[in-house]
């Protein structure tokens, strides 16, 4: 499953910021400026440096020195190696992230198993109730295709028929749908549900698919209202405020008594959705180095979500009542109130509000718990290039918007793309989620087995993202989605069919991790927060869809798995018009987003050129220490002009859905305000 991080780091505040170099003095090498070298998409971490034509003495950096602090920019990727990337209270954070893990998992998935439906249920009778199972059956209930109709109850006096002594009835009776009720199999689904007490089922049969879409509708609205929040009063109040929604919401659940009572529930319990964790996940990011983040980021989705997730069906089981399961599922976001006293504030949203001070102050707490020392000196270098950085981003970002995507062709095309393609990669893994129910296998065992999948699809993709690429691997892995779906219709129900749709779902987990990761590439900085959050919202209007879609098993169990097998392939071929970026400069203006890609094939392999780009990086740095052999004064610096890429490309290989998706907190009013930092 949305977030997946995906700087210590928004992907709104992923921004290339690029400084003019200033003029050589004195031992500087001739040509008078350093190369600006842009960071590329991928998972290094290394300060890109450029030493061509930079020879100078100890004397001439003394010089120098005032007017390099000047221009060097130290962001937070820089000081954290300082004040300790993974130290102890970094790890203290990570374990935080467990039950907030928990309580997306239960929000997300929770409603599946308050409105679950016995296959097998049909009309009550009142008059037959002395009788067993099978003697009512028989007696009342007409045959359609060898199996009793689950709508349908023939229209006689049961009185006279008792009397008479029938034990079978005569399929000429007139049929009548039922009117007193139904009566419901528990074997396989051991408990009453909100479905089944409020008889969710024939002519009522879509309303647990309503609640559902209204639930993501609830989840647009809050994802909105919290990112207002966010930007507006700091990002551990609105993680607060979503999580006391979804517990209000959550537990109000088990006290309605009508439909438009539970939808209202849903509605507002979807407010919590997503945000309700990707804010602690943010939050915990920042404070992690990036070379740790692609473990902090994977692990937390792969081990505790898909933990939660795997637990949830069988809290279910045990529980066996969903009013309690209601209580129980959403009880524990009580917890979030504590979070002011284990976490600390975004410093880099104190950044973005020019509290540079409080930022520094809680960056100095973090060194002192990490046992790290690091001079003030330091810290004055950073308040002050934040200051600086803050002041250019605000000016550059202040007059563009999304809008702007649209006002050139191929960027209007590419992003469309991404468009169509995350409606796809969304509608075809809700789908698959809600559709466990339509497997033929027992549902909790199957849900369980389909989340674990989660866990070897972040391992597989964090080894393989940046060597093959974006493209071909979502490419390969929508299609691959979609050809075991389409399997899964053509086998048995049962065994067969559920293992090809779950490896339907497994190919989906990865093409979902890959998304916005993408997105976040493609589009250029200067609207790339409003851009990925446009996307996103795009992607729960599908997710709004997908429960019509599998909806469409009570025509036919394959008609759900055709519709996403085919969504799957034709998103995965799609993907292959998008531009690469493994190994690419990323788009920062309007025009570099217009430019980036041509001249791409779709043959094109990154891990085919690799070994080209290698050659050729060999063949500079020979330069580069022929340059300065000989120069035993040369220290190793930073170069006066470097692009230090911060994009989420850069920092997180797998699993980038939590942080990318919520983007959706942060959109215009942050675009004014963030800083690449």
């Amino acid at each position: 499953m949305e977030g997946q991080a995906k700087q210590a780091y928004f992907v709104n505040e992923a921004y290339n910021h690029e400084e003019t170099p200033p003029p050589t003095h004195g031992g500087g090498a001739s040509g008078g400026q350093d190369t600006v070298h842009r960071r590329k998409s991928g998972n290094s971490k290394e300060l890109q440096l450029d030493m061509h034509g930079y020879q100078q003495n100890k004397k001439g950096n003394n010089m120098n020195n005032n007017n390099n602090n000047s221009s060097n920019n130290m962001d937070f990727d820089d000081i954290l190696p300082l004040i300790g990337e993974f130290g102890l209270y970094q790890k203290f954070l990570f374990i935080c992230m467990i039950p907030f893990s928990f309580f997306v998992a239960f929000v997300y998935f929770s409603q599946i198993f308050l409105t679950l439906i016995p296959e097998q249920h049909w009309c009550h009778v009142p008059e037959l109730d002395g009788l067993d199972v099978e003697a009512r059956l028989a007696l009342s209930i007409p045959m359609i295709n060898g199996e009793y109709n689950n709508c349908y109850m023939y229209d006689v006096n049961y009185t006279e028929v008792l009397a008479q002594g029938k034990v079978m009835a005569d399929p000429k009776w007139p049929q009548i749908k039922c009117r007193n009720g139904w009566s419901y199999n528990y074997t396989e689904i051991p408990y009453s549900t909100v479905a089944t007490e409020q008889n969710w089922v024939c002519d009522n049969a879509a309303l647990p698919t309503y609640a559902q879409s209204i639930f993501f509708l609830g989840a647009i609205v809050g994802g909105l209202l919290f990112g207002w929040v966010a930007d507006r009063f700091g990002r551990v109040p609105a993680l607060i405020g979503c999580n006391m929604m979804g517990l209000v919401a959550g537990v109000g659940t088990a006290f309605v008594s009508n439909f438009w009572q539970f939808a209202t529930m849903r509605f507002f319990v979807g407010f919590a959705f997503d945000n309700c964790f990707t804010m602690m996940y943010i939050l915990v990011l920042e404070y992690v180095g990036p070379k740790y983040r692609t473990f902090v980021a994977n692990m937390s989705i792969a081990i505790f979500f898909t933990g939660a997730a795997c637990l949830l069906p069988w809290i279910a089981y045990y529980v066996a009542d969903w009013k309690l399961l209601t209580i129980i599922t959403s009880a524990p976001l009580f917890l979030a109130i504590l979070t002011p006293c284990i976490v600390p504030e975004s410093a880099r949203w104190l950044v973005s509000q020019g509290q540079v001070d409080k930022a520094i102050g809680i960056l100095k707490r973090l060194e002192k718990r990490n046992g790290r020392s690091v001079p003030e000196q330091t810290y004055q270098h950073f308040g002050d290039s934040c200051r600086r950085m803050r002041d250019q981003e605000m000016a550059q970002n202040a007059s563009y918007s999304v809008l702007d995507l649209f006002k050139s062709p191929r960027l209007r095309r590419t992003t469309l793309l991404l468009i169509v393609i995350w409606m796809a990669i969304s509608l075809v893994f809700d789908g698959h989620v809600r559709n466990v129910g339509s497997l033929g296998l027992d549902i909790f065992f199957t849900f369980t087995v389909a989340s674990f999948t989660e866990l070897p699809a972040d391992t597989l993709l964090t080894f393989t993202l940046d060597r093959f690429g974006r493209r071909w691997l979502a490419c390969g892995s929508m299609v691959a989605s979609g050809i075991f779906s389409l399997l899964a219709t053509v086998v048995p129900v049962g065994v067969y069919s559920a293992a090809l749709a779950i490896m339907g779902r497994f190919f989906v987990n990865i093409s979902y991790n890959i998304g916005l990761q993408w997105a976040a590439e493609v589009l250029p900085t200067v609207v790339r927060a409003q851009a990925v959050a446009f996307i996103h919202i795009m992607g729960y209007v599908a997710s709004i869809i997908a429960p019509f879609v599998v909806y469409l098993a009570n025509i036919s169990t394959a008609l759900p798995l055709i519709i996403l097998g085919l969504l799957g392939i034709l998103g995965g071929i799609l993907c292959l018009l998008l531009p690469e970026t493994l190994h690419h400069d990323l788009p920062q203006t309007l025009s570099d987003g217009e430019e980036f890609g041509r001249g791409q094939s779709i043959w094109d392999f990154p891990c085919l050129a690799k070994q080209i780009d290698d050659d050729d990086d060999d063949v500079h740095h020979d330069d580069d220490k022929r340059n300065v052999k000989g120069d035993h004064d040369v220290e190793e610096v930073r170069s006066t002009a470097f692009v230090r890429g911060t994009q989420t490309g850069a920092s997180l290989t797998a699993s980038t859905r939590g942080e990318l998706r919520s983007s959706i907190l942060r959109r215009s009013v942050q675009s004014r305000h963030s800083t690449k930092l």
